[in-house]
Parts: structure tokens; C-alpha cells; sequence
């Protein structure tokens, strides 16, 4: 049994029942469970592992719920760089199905290390490119050597341009082959135990590259599993066009019919929605994904975030692929989801007769996201979209996942009034020491568990492969 002592914060963020944040805070974890949190003079004296946090903000673990780690190789890619979603896929398709098994361990590795110097502790991730012989087990594999909590799907594409999908025949998969194989990788690696390092979930790719009959067939498997289900959608309008011309229907009406609207399942985006389906996810459960950084890149809209909210959907935030959002920085999303949840104010008018667009009423001011509700969002909010009920607190009972962030650093010169709310105001911060599970990944700044700059440069070897394909 090992026992860990986290000590002296300025403050410690508990994200608990009651919101408490605590000063000169700390826990106390044994086996990666927390025994203890409160006041440091009130926690045992001594542990197998002890961290001052002195001069620190100690939050929560931050929880990633949508991301492709295999992006990371084709990050900045210039055919891409100034596009929109479908012409950004496209420039990026045959060169994903290009990659390889080393290829993939590289990228996940340098995205799991990347989320957990910015607080990350948790990701999961969506791979659904699989013509060239990478397995999710590529990744699953990486996860275990960095030491992150991962939630990783069996992603799947299986319409190709011939039956009216967006990917090219090339890469896409037969659909008896991607249930055979999401039937194996949950049987291999699902833990549904509390405290789980390791889940699954199915996760079709999106209503322009998967079949009905593959959606369908997806749940039945993933609900006989009791596994979540996950795909991208409202992400765009021209995703909503597509729906409307193929099948009839709006994004959310279509998954309705396929019986995709369950408290077992989260979209990626859900941006163009109306009040009538926000209502829907609701009452049906439904959680979502706000990507923020990626929607801005590429200009496919604002998601209703404080609509959602108010509505009771659950919301967790995402970096989306790093290829769409260039970096994987979890705290700067937090960061990025307030800011922008902000701009949608200037651009919604006020209710009532008068509509003359105001950031001044008072009576608005409920609608300013603040930073610890976009703190919640990257914690609570994300456990609660991946259907964890153990992580995102800092509680007796809790999984030991949480990251701490050093005030001393240059982008907080200033603003140390509010120590919470300036890690979400201010530059982006890395974090000085990310735990999860009780175990240091991020000490001192440094990853600890990968030799870092050896993984980076072969992972730029891999990338620069890639690169040149699209030459």
C-alpha cells in the first residue's frame, strides 16, 4: 500500500458538494483513493510520497472529453490551415490512414504529455482511422506508459465517397469487421470498477462517414456492454445540410431516430442547436463536449454553452484533435470556454422589446460565465459527460487525480487577489506537478514517467513522413 501527502497550498480547490476552497489546503491518498482533504495541519504528518505545495493553486484534475491523439502528427498543416471542416478533412484523410503503429504511440504519448502538463489528468480519446494496421491497443498501450486515466473509443468510419459519405473508400472500414473488433476491445480492456485507469466506448465517427445500419448496431453492442457512445455532431452547418438532404432531418432529430439519445451517450460540438433540442438532451440525458479552441479555428460557430446549463445538459469540455486546434492545452481551454462564452453575450440580443444589443444590463449579468464555472466545466462537468462519478472532486473517496499550478510564474504577477479564478484569467499556465492516481506524472514541471524529449523527436520524424504526403 502506498500513501501520498499533498501539503500547504495557498489554497486547494475541492470542487466538492459544497464548493469549498480551502487555504494552506492539502489531501491525503492512499492506493490513489483520497482518505483525507482539509486544512494541512489536520492531515497525518507523514506519507511514502509528501509534495509541498507551498506558493500553489491545487484544483482538480482536469478531464478531456473529446480529442484525437493521432492528430498531433499532422498539427499546422498548411493544405489546412485556412479551412473549414469538410475541406479541412479532406486534406487530411489519406494522410491519417498513412500512419503507422509507431507513429501512433508517438502521438498519443506527446498529447498525453502535453494535456498533462496543463492540468489534464483524465482523456479520452476518439481514433476512427484504421486502413493501415494501428489498433486502439497502439494507444491503449501508450496511455498505460505515461501513466494517464484514459477513455479510449473503437472509432469507426464506413462510408466512403462511392455510397455519399465525405472520406475517400480508401479509408473506411466494413462494418462487419468494426463490430467485430469493438466486440473484442471491450472485452479486452473495459473496466467498469471505480477508480478505473482504462475504459472503452463506441464511437461511430459522424453522420457523413458512418451508416445508419453502423450506428444502430453500435449502441446495441456498446448498451449489451453497458459501454458509453460517443460521435461528432451539430458540428457545422454544412454537416446540418448534409442531414437535411440525405436523410430529412436535423443532426439531433436524426440521431433520435437511431436511438441515440441516452443518458449512455455524449456529442462532440453541438453547436447548431435549437432551444427545442437542447430540451431534447436534456430530458433524455445526453451529455456534450464543448471544443471551443477548434470551433474557433475553424469558424464553425459558438456552442450555447450557459443555455445548456441552464437547461441541465451536462457539459465537459474537449482540445478537440490537435490538428484542429494546434496544441493540447486543457487549462487554456477552460481559459478559452469562458472568453468565449462571453462574446456570445455581445452577439445575442437581450429579451424583451428592446433589442439593442447590451453587455451592460445588470440583468444580464447571469449570463457572464465566470471562472469557476469554466473550471467546473473541465472537472466535474467532464466527469460527469464520461459518466465517472469518481474523479473531478477532490473528496473523501475520490480517485488522488489533481494538478497544481505555481503562483510565482510571471502570468500571475498581479493578480493574486483571487489566486482561483487568476489560473483561469490569466495566460495559460502549465502546471508544476499533475497526479493521477496518486502517482506524480508531472513533477516539478517535468514529465516524469516518458523520457519526453526523446518521444518529441521521434514523433517529429513520424511526422515529417506524413507531412510530406501532402506535398
Amino acid at each position: 500500500m502506498t500513501t501520498l501527502l499533498a501539503r500547504n497550498a495557498t489554497v486547494l480547490v475541492t470542487m466538492d458538494g459544497a464548493r469549498r476552497e480551502i487555504p494552506g489546503g492539502g489531501l491525503f491518498a492512499r492506493d490513489g483513493r483520497i482518505e483525507a482533504v482539509g486544512p494541512s495541519e489536520t492531515l497525518p504528518a507523514t506519507a511514502d510520497t509528501v509534495i509541498d505545495l507551498s506558493g500553489h493553486v491545487v484544483m482538480p484534475g482536469l478531464v478531456n472529453c473529446h480529442h484525437h491523439l493521432d492528430q498531433t502528427l499532422t498539427r499546422n498543416l498548411p493544405a489546412a490551415q485556412n479551412t473549414n471542416l469538410f475541406r479541412w478533412l479532406k486534406a487530411h484523410y489519406l494522410i491519417w490512414a498513412a500512419r503507422t503503429p509507431e507513429a501512433s504511440r508517438t502521438s498519443t504519448l506527446v498529447g498525453l504529455a502535453e494535456l498533462a502538463l496543463s492540468g489534464c489528468t483524465t482523456a479520452f480519446d476518439h481514433a476512427y482511422v484504421f486502413r493501415n494496421g494501428c489498433k486502439v491497443d497502439d494507444q491503449i498501450a501508450a496511455a498505460r506508459e505515461i501513466g494517464m486515466r484514459f477513455m479510449v473509443s473503437r472509432g469507426s468510419m464506413s462510408l466512403g465517397q462511392s455510397r455519399g459519405g465525405l472520406p475517400p473508400d480508401s479509408c473506411v472500414e466494413q462494418e462487419d469487421d468494426i463490430l467485430a473488433d469493438s466486440e473484442r476491445v471491450i472485452g479486452a480492456y473495459h473496466d467498469p470498477n471505480p477508480g478505473s485507469m482504462l475504459q472503452i466506448a463506441l464511437a461511430p465517427c459522424s453522420p457523413f462517414s458512418v451508416s445508419a445500419e453502423l450506428m444502430r448496431e453500435s449502441a446495441a453492442i456498446a448498451r449489451r456492454h453497458k459501454v458509453k457512445l460517443h460521435t461528432h455532431l451539430a458540428e457545422t452547418v454544412d454537416e446540418e445540410r448534409y442531414t437535411l438532404e440525405r436523410f430529412g432531418k436535423r443532426p439531433v432529430a436524426y440521431m433520435e431516430e437511431l436511438g441515440w439519445l441516452g443518458d449512455d451517450v455524449w456529442f462532440a460540438h453541438a453547436v447548431h442547436v435549437d432551444d427545442h433540442e437542447i430540451g431534447c438532451f436534456a430530458g433524455a440525458g445526453v451529455g456534450v463536449c464543448h471544443c471551443p479552441s477548434s470551433n474557433m479555428r475553424l469558424a464553425s460557430g459558438i456552442a450555447p454553452v450557459m443555455k445548456y446549463r441552464r437547461a441541465g445538459v451536462k457539459v465537459g469540455l474537449g482540445v478537440d484533435g490537435s490538428a484542429s486546434n494546434d496544441g493540447n492545452h486543457m487549462l487554456g481551454e477552460v481559459r478559452q470556454a469562458m472568453l468565449l462564452a462571453r462574446l456570445q453575450i455581445s452577439l445575442r440580443p437581450p429579451e424583451g422589446p428592446d433589442t439593442e444589443l447590451s453587455t451592460s444590463d445588470p440583468s444580464r449579468d447571469a449570463e457572464w460565465m465566470t471562472a469557476r464555472q469554466a473550471l467546473e466545466l473541465g472537472t466535474l462537468g467532464g466527469a460527469s459527460v464520461l459518466g465517472r462519478s469518481d474523479i473531478g472532486a477532490l473528496a473523501p473517496g475520490m480517485c488522488a487525480d489533481f494538478f497544481a499550478v505555481k503562483l510565482d510564474d510571471v502570468g500571475f504577477a498581479g493578480g493574486l487577489s483571487d489566486p482561483v479564478a487568476a489560473s483561469v484569467f490569466c495566460a495559460p499556465a502549465r502546471a508544476n506537478w499533475t497526479v493521477v492516481n496518486g502517482h506524480p506524472v508531472v513533477a516539478n514541471g517535468a514529465i516524469t514517467t516518458i523520457d519526453l524529449p526523446a518521444i518529441v523527436a521521434e514523433h517529429n520524424r513520424h511526422a515529417a513522413r506524413l507531412a510530406a504526403l501532402s506535398e
